[in-house]
């Protein structure tokens, strides 16, 4: 199992995943939001979408966990 982190805080802007799909390490899973400008938060490793943990517009700090991979 693999957690995809929020690597700044920021706001989620947009979520670019669904459960069940297959993610490949590089791939963007999730844009935040910080100082006005879009930052894509890349999967370290490939893997399923288990669980996304985080909705779109929420507030979140870095080292959160947006996205569970399996």
């Amino acid at each position: 199992m693999a957690v995809v982190e929020a690597h700044i805080t920021g706001t989620v802007w947009k979520i670019e995943c669904a459960v069940g799909d297959a993610i490949e390490e590089g791939d963007t899973v999730a844009i935040l939001e910080s100082m006005k400008m879009e930052m894509p938060v890349e999967a370290e490793d490939g893997g399923t979408v288990t669980e996304i943990v985080c909705t779109e517009g929420q507030a979140v700090s870095e080292g959160d966990p947006l996205v569970v991979l399996e």
